[in-house]
């Protein structure tokens, strides 16, 4: 219940969901697990073609195999989104082979929680994050984009944080710097394509009990389950809204903006060994 009054849960009705979806070529990436794999069964069951993108091609053929046997389409595409010059030509792959892409949903994401002291010689964990967090889909977007602007057409969901909009969280440079920098990218992108049909999401997930955040003991934290989580991107597909984010995220903004230095000096004192 707690979760649900901070962070309402968005379940679109499913005739709305199927009238998005239908037809609809959607791109999952991260879809071998947690909510790029809910996600995609649910699209899938509402009748788009799910484009299905992970490292790993056992976990990708074990669900485009339970999709197509409840009467879904899905294709899957093993790619690892650290290869920039893998991820270019599968762009260029998917184009040619679908025609076009209707909707990317950017979901895979890596999560690391280390303190600064444990890092200094751990820069690979900064290049990591940064590679599937930020420079990956936007090698993707660079591919796909000119696509959709030229076919008036096409939607992108951002599956953020909403680390992004508070203030900076000790032992989470990596993973913080990461999932800001594409939001501030997508978003700064959006004004851009806006006028030439293309639109975007930025979803702003809090926890989500999933794989990723379990290294973590969340446990005292109340959380959405993947399944609800996948429902706030059948949302972002049908509502199309700009952003899907906490109630209060505003206003948590307009204060550590005002009370920066307060905010600062808090977290230090909280942190000091």
């Amino acid at each position: 219940m707690a979760i649900r009054l901070l962070y309402p849960t968005f379940r679109p009705a499913q005739e709305s969901l199927r009238a998005a979806a239908t037809g609809q070529v959607v791109l999952v990436t991260g879809a071998s697990h947690g909510i790029g794999k809910a996600s995609a069964r649910k699209l899938a069951a509402a009748g788009a073609v799910v484009l299905l993108w992970a490292r790993s091609r056992p976990e990708l053929e074990r669900l485009a195999a339970e999709i197509a046997a409840g009467g879904g389409v899905a294709h899957i595409y093993p790619t690892d989104l650290t290869d920039m010059d893998a991820v270019g030509l599968l762009g260029r792959t998917l184009l040619a082979e679908h025609g076009h892409i209707d909707v990317v949903i950017s979901n895979a994401g890596k999560s690391i929680r280390r303190p600064i002291a444990e890092s200094y010689d751990r820069f690979h964990d900064f290049t990591r994050t940064m590679d599937i967090n930020y420079l990956g889909p936007v090698r993707l977007l660079l591919t796909l984009l000119p696509a959709m602007r030229a076919r008036g057409q096409g939607h992108i969901v951002n599956v953020s944080t909403w680390g992004v909009l508070m203030p900076p969280s000790p032992r989470w440079s990596a993973y913080g710097a990461s999932k800001a920098a594409f939001d501030v990218w997508l978003r700064s992108v959006a004004t851009e394509i806006a006028g030439d049909g293309v639109t975007t999401t930025s979803v702003y997930m809090p926890l989500v009990h999933t794989r990723m955040s379990a290294p973590t003991d969340f446990h005292r934290i109340p959380g959405l389950t993947v399944d609800e989580a996948s429902d706030l991107i059948a949302h972002a597909v049908t509502a199309k809204p700009r952003e899907v984010a906490p109630w209060w995220a505003v206003r948590v903004q307009a204060w550590s903006a005002v009370h920066r230095y307060q905010v600062q000096r808090f977290m230090e004192r909280r942190f000091r060994h």
